[in-house]
């Protein structure tokens, strides 16, 4: 089970509370800026600027939605629809700009200048505040001789005695009311932000029925591409051996009478070919299911696959029971296709499986400690893991810095089956 996550202090909110304020002026200027380049577009120019704007504003929002959900204690969702591959940038602002999110963006920029700074300023005015009355007395000194300081509307300060005895208190008032305001002052800032930058129940569905399609053709793209590699690996592997096969035994057959030899030669050559023949038909079929999975379930394959693997790896896996036959072969997969990319790509000296079940999720983390810079968008192997995995509802998320390690984490959504 995952460890909530603690809830922020009052110095963590005040130190947020101090960045709101710093932020103030750039989204200032991120929204003139943004609304220039948006009349800019009856111009070629504008598009170029608003694209690049309208990608900092994501960046910039979603930042704020992290920082909102740590004072919430909860997870605020990206409400953007997924970008749509191969499209170019007039397309692509369109599809930004037909976004609801996009314009829930822009207003949520409106009211944190605002409403958002008022309340971060307030959360620091207080305590500054309460610190500026109490030590009041400590720099009057400083002030004019007939200076004349009135408090709270009623009470004057006119010397250090007064400083002391009429500072100290309001002082201590001001952090009082701080110290138990302060909390939900900032979950007051938090809430508007959530409640603007969240996706809405109609977005959820639009995003969620975008990701059903996109899931569902690459799930056909993948099975059809599968169908092909078996048609290819039948047609030039045990087709071929069986077609040789029948024509050593054809020209045995007819050379057996007049050359026993030349006859046995062929037998011989129609037995390896057969060998070879089952051989590959073996290959294919642990390409499609490996028996081992059905034998030994998830663990033991994994088991396997790294007793195969060159590569010194530690094997973790936390799963009671089994789960079903589609979910293992893809988790299979996707663990092997993994640690094939680690021995061929990333200079590795050891590498590190866990796999966990937990809450109706397994969760399938690779790592290893070679050279990282691995890349989900790169290249063909951790796409299609992640196609493979999007057939199930499945995540994969990739850490990758330069100089390493890298991990790949997997989420798969299942359930355990029961035992017979």
């Amino acid at each position: 089970m995952s460890t909530p996550r603690p809830a922020p202090t009052r110095l963590q909110l005040f130190g947020w509370s101090l960045a709101l304020i710093g932020m103030a002026v750039p989204s200032y200027v991120l929204l003139a800026t943004l609304l220039t380049s948006m009349g800019l577009t009856l111009i070629w120019l504008g598009f170029p600027f608003l694209l690049g704007l309208l990608a900092l504003l994501r960046k910039f929002t979603n930042v704020h939605r992290r920082r909102a959900g740590w004072v919430l204690g909860t997870e605020i969702e990206k409400p953007y629809r997924a970008r749509v591959p191969g499209h170019g940038m007039y397309r692509r602002v369109f599809d930004m700009l037909t976004d609801s999110a996009t314009w829930r963006d822009v207003a949520w920029l409106f009211v944190e200048i605002v409403v958002g700074s008022a309340l971060a300023i307030l959360n620091v005015a207080l305590l500054l505040g309460g610190i500026a009355h109490i030590t009041l007395a400590t720099w009057w000194w400083s002030l004019p001789a007939d200076a004349d300081v009135n408090l709270l509307g009623a009470l004057t300060v006119n010397s250090t005695a007064t400083a002391i005895f009429v500072g100290i208190p309001v002082g201590l008032l001001y952090i009082a009311i701080w110290y138990f305001a302060s909390p939900r002052i900032m979950r007051a800032q938090a809430w508007l932000t959530a409640s603007l930058l969240a996706p809405t129940e109609a977005a959820r569905l639009a995003n969620r029925v975008q990701q059903l399609t996109v899931s569902r053709a690459d799930t056909v793209d993948t099975q059809a591409a599968e169908l092909r590699r078996i048609e290819r690996d039948l047609h030039d592997g045990a087709q071929a051996r069986l077609v040789a096969l029948g024509m050593s035994l054809g020209m045995a057959e007819e050379t057996v009478a007049r050359d026993p030899a030349a006859a046995r030669e062929l037998l011989a050559e129609a037995r390896a070919a057969s060998s070879q023949a089952l051989a590959e038909l073996r290959d294919l079929v642990r390409g499609i299911h490996p028996p081992v999975l059905a034998d030994r379930g998830l663990d033991g394959a994994i088991q396997a696959l790294v007793l195969a693997n060159p590569l010194t790896t530690h094997v973790d896996v936390d799963i009671p029971g089994r789960l079903s036959a589609p979910v293992e072969s893809a988790a299979y997969f996707a663990v092997a296709e993994t640690l094939t990319n680690v021995t061929k790509h990333a200079e590795a000296g050891k590498a590190w499986i866990r796999l966990t079940y937990d809450e109706g999720k397994l969760t399938i983390l690779v790592g290893d400690d070679g050279r990282g810079g691995a890349d989900a968008s790169g290249g063909t192997g951790l796409r299609g893991i992640e196609r493979r995995l999007s057939a199930f509802d499945g995540t994969l998320v990739v850490s990758s810095p330069i100089g390493g390690p890298t991990v790949v984490v997997m989420s798969v959504p299942c359930e355990l089956i029961a035992a017979e």
